[in-house]
């Protein structure tokens, strides 16, 4: 995700010094787009304007901010971070806190799209943090972004990434199911999907993944251990704030079942694996 959005930045004109915790990506983009090769976080830093992550948990998000090595340690004060990572709320407010007390302006702003959106630059993103850092932050993103909406105070980004996840696991595990029930039938699946895709049933899911799962292709898009991650974070949040999520546990069971098949690398839509085919 992150190599993509740094094409599209560096391709609108901005001056990139870009870190991979896997040096080789990192200097295969250099390779690819130019720009500077920086050998920890805190070196890519250094005296830059706007500071962007996209890394894979709270555990990675804190190490390259936060770490010996962090990019809190050499961040101007007045610099803006954008942290495009699908984390806890919990860690994009202990960074927005921590960025306050350095004078930094911290938006966390997880996105939805997947890799081909952060590829072909229309990624939607849902922004938590102040109105003039959320501001700031949308002319970089308008870069690799169609959607930018500033959706609350910090935190709120993440909470409404685990929104978004929640539907689609629900939508996932409907969309299983009917494609199973269409095949038991013995219906002619393309026409089925004409028949339905222009109606109430209609989804991403359905109109980008419909045919893929019926020929049962799941080498590409968000992978299940991710999705895992995502739904725990929803799952744990839902714990504090009260919410009840009966569903969302359910199919984070299933896709537990995705794993124990060896899906875990997956597309979400090999959720439909776990039932069985007439």
């Amino acid at each position: 995700m992150g190599g993509p959005m740094a094409g599209h930045l560096a391709r609108a004109g901005h001056q990139l010094t870009v870190f991979n915790r896997t040096m080789s990506k990192a200097s295969a983009w250099v390779e690819a787009h130019g720009g500077t090769l920086a050998v920890t976080p805190a070196q890519a830093a250094d005296e830059a304007e706007v500071v962007i992550s996209c890394v894979g948990n709270d555990q990675d998000l804190a190490s390259v901010t936060l770490g010996q090595d962090g990019a809190f340690r050499t961040m101007t004060k007045g610099a803006l971070f954008i942290d495009h990572t699908t984390v806890s709320a919990r860690i994009a407010r202990q960074l927005f806190e921590e960025g306050e007390s350095r004078g930094l302006h911290c938006v966390d702003a997880p996105v939805s799209g997947g890799q081909s959106g952060a590829e072909n630059g229309v990624l939607s993103v849902m922004c938590g943090g102040t109105e003039p850092a959320v501001a700031a932050a949308r002319l970089v993103m308008q870069s690799y972004a169609a959607r930018v909406v500033h959706v609350g105070g910090a935190g709120a980004g993440q909470t409404t990434k685990m929104v978004n996840q929640i539907c689609i696991a629900g939508v996932l595990q409907g969309l299983s199911e009917g494609l199973r029930f269409a095949q038991a039938a013995e219906l002619d699946l393309d026409k089925v999907f004409e028949a339905i895709s222009g109606g109430a049933a209609q989804s991403w899911q359905m109109v980008n993944r419909w045919g893929s799962m019926a020929q049962d292709s799941f080498d590409f898009g968000f992978a299940v251990d991710w999705m895992r991650k995502d739904l725990g974070l929803a799952i744990e949040e839902a714990r504090a704030n009260g919410a009840t999520l009966p569903v969302t546990a359910l199919v984070d069971q299933f896709y537990a079942e995705v794993q124990a098949l060896g899906g875990g690398r997956q597309d979400t839509s090999s959720l439909v694996r776990r039932l069985a085919k007439k």
